[in-house]
């Protein structure tokens, strides 16, 4: 009998034993990482401020009929003309020649040129960095004044001024 209290208290301990290996321990409950939102992007660096330039007013010069040469009261237009330019460095323009609906359109159109170059010539011997000039030539094809008399001719034989950059 001792034997076999023995046996049943080994048995008994087997299968406490066993019993306890089958139990399932509960799993540790793990929880998920925090989500981390990812930073966005810095935004872009703001553009370079645009070059600051004053109100600039380049006024039209005005020639006699079949010349290109400066007159005396157009020199102190491109000498105003001029201290603008030289004032605001970042602007550059365009030197614009017309002329009057008489001769040919290629003599109207080299004249317009002739013109136009005088006035870009005056205005570097001024100081104005000639890379900031740029001419062109319209001849005949802009009128000021569409009239036909000597009138319109007058106003339509000139130089003009435009302001290319910045704008």
């Amino acid at each position: 009998m001792r034997k076999t209290i023995i046996l049943v208290m080994v048995l008994s301990v087997t299968m406490l034993i066993a019993g306890c290996c089958e139990m399932q321990m509960p799993e540790p409950v793990v929880e998920p990482p925090p989500v981390v939102k990812p930073e966005p992007p810095p935004p872009p660096p703001p553009p370079p401020p645009e070059p600051e330039v004053k109100e600039i007013y380049l006024a039209p010069i005005f020639f006699d009929f079949d010349k290109y040469d400066l007159r005396s009261g157009d020199r102190e237009i491109l000498k105003r003309n001029a201290d603008q330019l030289v004032e605001n460095p970042e602007a550059t323009i365009r030197i614009e020649g017309h002329c009057d609906e008489r001769g040919t359109v290629e003599y109207n159109l080299a004249l317009g040129e002739k013109r136009a170059r005088a006035a870009m010539q005056f205005l570097v011997d001024m100081g104005v960095d000639p890379s900031r000039l740029s001419i062109a030539s319209y001849g005949e094809e802009k009128p000021l004044d569409p009239g036909h008399d000597e009138r319109a001719w007058a106003k339509n034989r000139r130089v003009e001024f435009v302001l290319v950059s910045p704008k």
